[in-house]
């Protein structure tokens, strides 16, 4: 297993055992009742050879800990997790402790940071196994002191048994309580009673990251394993025609210069010594797909939007007929470029392919599907494969692809050594995978009283799948609509990206909205709050979205930012529904010197209930400046097919003095958790559009905003 601490389940139990035994408490992810309870004296608990769906231990010194199955990259899980057992339990947060679990299918579902999908599926799960401990530890103590478990109360980590005053531990009642039949039925808290979800808790692994602590893929190491760095083609749509190897294998560390697929990997005892060899190499390359130029793909662009042949997305009304009665038409095209994920943590993995067996380890978002990738590369079943997570250091949708695992036990599996595979800087930004890059096209038609009576939109993708959401706002309140995609295929790989497709989408969508708001004469925010009530009023085919939860977060939005009222700045306007949540924003643009300058973002968001204050917030404002940051400044451009931006030095992101105040607010309704990594990120850019408009006059149809004409002289 893993040298990193506490990351598998013999770790757990070493960790959870204590000289008196204790309580461990099993519970399965995939349904909401408790499996198992039993007692374990030291050596069978060090043993590692009880068989858990999932546990949550409690120790004769009271100390609590839960195995936490879901990747952490930053989204808090690690913590929210725990916060929501503890929760239920009424436990002594200062005593929880958390520990991150290795892949096993067996025992845990939907192992997966993705789609802001982890509390909303295990909301109710751990809120039942908290309950049940909980439960327990009554009975428990109603035997001890012969009461009714009726006359008791927890609180703090203690059971209370009020007449009499009596305490007791659940550390005290561990034992006893590991003897109680496990309750079927067990009653969950009202909200109004929580004291520990909706607090500002500090992350679990604060301390950890602090003092440089190992916890993420590139802190990994164990003894006796190699290093490695590929050589990747230096451009889509090149492959690897013959390798001069011969100076970088005498170079001193090197123990072997591979050539597998397309890649040319460097194998030694350092990774400095591995970078310096691949400098060394001589490989030659020769053409066997496009080399697209980012001028291609203009012209690309303008094909696919006026192409006779597009995929039909959502078709209601007659859309033909709206627009030929129409009093006024508005037509505009949006474009987004290609952007580098570029997380703070380059991609790495762990690789060891044995006869018996392969242990793989290192950061990825998706261990399940990594490891089913693997099994079918090395023609193996997955079950002889383990795969320890380690603590991500940034992924937004890059490490939902296996490529750098695969690399890892493909090398592996030809060296027959244990590897570990490193990607520097400019491989991550220059091997892809990108957010894809799209042009839109849209068109409303508007009657005489600025009623929008028809809709149309067009989405033309690079590698981008559907680069629409047919189904959302303003789809439903439109009479005739019209939603369609067309699609180009491209040697440039692309991939997921923090809140996919919506992230450049919103912009478009909520930037034309005000474009449309502006022919009506209409306020924005008035003009979209009366496509709500049309919606809800005379729906139009399927709504896929809470009108009742988007007007929500609109009316917050409006009230905490003063809109229409503060005359010292001007304010942009966007909302948007995205991964089960709803987020409203105003941007506030002064003009300073001349140029606009955002001085603040107010962001109001409808998660459903806040489970921690303190990660919410951070989510908000994080998703905001990333969605700011990247709508200002970045851009992936190439040029016959290779990447021109390679490092920070040439890939613009925002700095720190360029970063807005974040003021975030949340709708206090009492529903189940619904997403919040992604959902605050794709309103922004069109706020932030909407607002520069306001001050300048200028329209901002594409990004990056600061390489734009309507903005340089503004």
């Amino acid at each position: 297993m893993s040298e990193i601490p506490n990351n598998s389940r013999r770790t757990f139990m070493k960790l959870a055992a204590t000289a008196g035994g204790g309580l461990f408490l099993g519970f399965s992810w995939t349904s909401s009742v408790a499996s198992a309870i039993e007692v374990f004296d030291d050596a069978a608990a060090a043993s590692g050879n009880i068989d858990f769906n999932s546990y949550l231990s409690i120790s004769p010194d009271d100390v609590i800990t839960i195995l936490s199955p879901n990747p952490e990259l930053g989204q808090n899980i690690k913590t929210s997790f725990p916060m929501i057992v503890a929760e239920e339990l009424d436990a002594d947060w200062t005593k929880v402790k958390v520990v991150q679990a290795p892949l096993d299918t067996n025992k845990f579902e939907r192992q997966v940071t993705g789609g802001s999908g982890a509390v909303p599926h295990s909301w109710e799960r751990l809120r039942k196994a908290g309950a049940t401990a909980r439960q327990m530890m009554i009975e428990a103590a109603a035997k001890r002191w012969n009461v009714a478990a009726s006359t008791l109360a927890t609180d703090n980590g203690m059971v209370v048994h009020q007449a009499s005053g009596r305490k007791l531990s659940y550390g005290e009642l561990a034992n006893e309580a590991s003897k109680i039949p496990v309750p079927q039925d067990v009653k969950l808290k009202d909200v109004k009673d929580f004291k520990l979800i909706g607090k500002e808790i500090r992350n679990v692994d604060n301390r950890e990251m602090i003092t440089g602590q190992p916890l993420y893929g590139m802190d990994f190491y164990k003894e006796g394993m190699l290093f490695a760095m590929i050589q990747r083609p230096k451009a889509f749509g090149l492959k690897v025609k013959s390798v001069d190897a011969a100076a970088a294998k005498a170079m001193p560390g090197i123990v072997d210069v591979v050539t597998f697929k397309n890649n040319v990997a460097v194998v030694g005892k350092s990774t400095w010594q591995v970078n310096k060899a691949r400098k060394a190499l001589k490989i030659d390359y020769e053409q066997e797909g496009a080399l697209e130029s980012s001028s291609d793909h203009d012209r690309i662009f303008k094909e696919l939007l006026n192409s006779p042949e597009a995929t039909v997305r959502r078709k209601d009304g007659d859309v033909d007929a709206a627009f030929k009665k129409a009093a006024k038409v508005v037509k505009s095209e949006y474009q987004c470029p290609f952007l580098s994920h570029s997380p703070m943590e380059p991609m790495n993995f762990f690789a060891h392919v044995r006869p018996d067996g392969v242990e793989l380890a290192g950061p990825t978002q998706t261990p399940e599907m990594a490891r089913g990738m693997v099994a079918k590369l090395l023609d193996i079943a997955p079950e002889k494969i383990t795969l320890d997570l380690t603590r991500l250091g940034g992924g937004f949708g890059r490490r939902l692809s296996a490529d750098y695992v695969l690399e890892a036990a493909e090398l592996s599996s030809m060296i027959k050594a244990p590897v570990k595979v490193i990607w520097t800087r400019e491989d991550d930004m220059t091997g892809g995978t990108y957010r894809p890059a799209v042009r839109y096209r849209f068109e409303a038609a508007l009657d005489k009283k600025g009623n929008m009576i028809g809709y149309k939109l067009r989405g033309a993708g690079i590698n981008s799948g559907n680069p629409t959401r047919e189904d959302n706002f303003p789809s439903g309140a439109v009479e005739h609509l019209l939603i369609e995609s067309v699609e180009h295929k491209s040697p440039i790989t692309t991939g997921p990206w923090r809140a996919p497709i919506t992230n450049f989408l919103a912009f478009a969508e909520q930037a034309f909205l005000d474009e449309v708001a502006q022919a009506a004469k209409k306020d924005p925010v008035q003009f979209r709050l009366e496509l709500l009530d049309k919606a809800k009023k005379s729906p139009v085919g399927a709504i896929k979205y809470d009108i009742d939860r988007m007007k929500g977060v609109i009316d917050l939005a409006v009230e905490k930012s003063g809109w229409g009222k503060n005359n010292k700045v001007a304010q942009g306007f966007s909302v948007y529904f995205s991964h089960r949540s709803y987020v409203a924003q105003v941007a506030d643009v002064a003009m300073k010197n001349g140029k606009p300058v955002v001085e603040k973002i107010h962001a109001a968001a409808d998660c459903g209930i806040v489970v921690n204050l303190s990660g919410a917030y951070q989510q908000v404002r994080g998703g905001v400046i990333d969605g700011f940051g990247h709508a200002m400044y970045s851009n992936m451009t190439f040029k016959d097919g290779a990447p021109e931006q390679s490092n920070f030095n040439n890939y613009r992101l925002i700095r720190i003095k360029e970063i807005p105040e974040v003021d975030v607010h949340f709708v206090n309704n009492g529903i189940v958790p619904t997403g919040l990594g992604e959902p605050a990120l794709p309103p922004t850019g069109g706020a932030v559009a909407n607002a520069i408009y306001k001050a300048t006059g200028k329209r901002l149809r594409n990004q990056p905003f600061f390489e734009q004409p309507e903005l340089k002289n503004a």
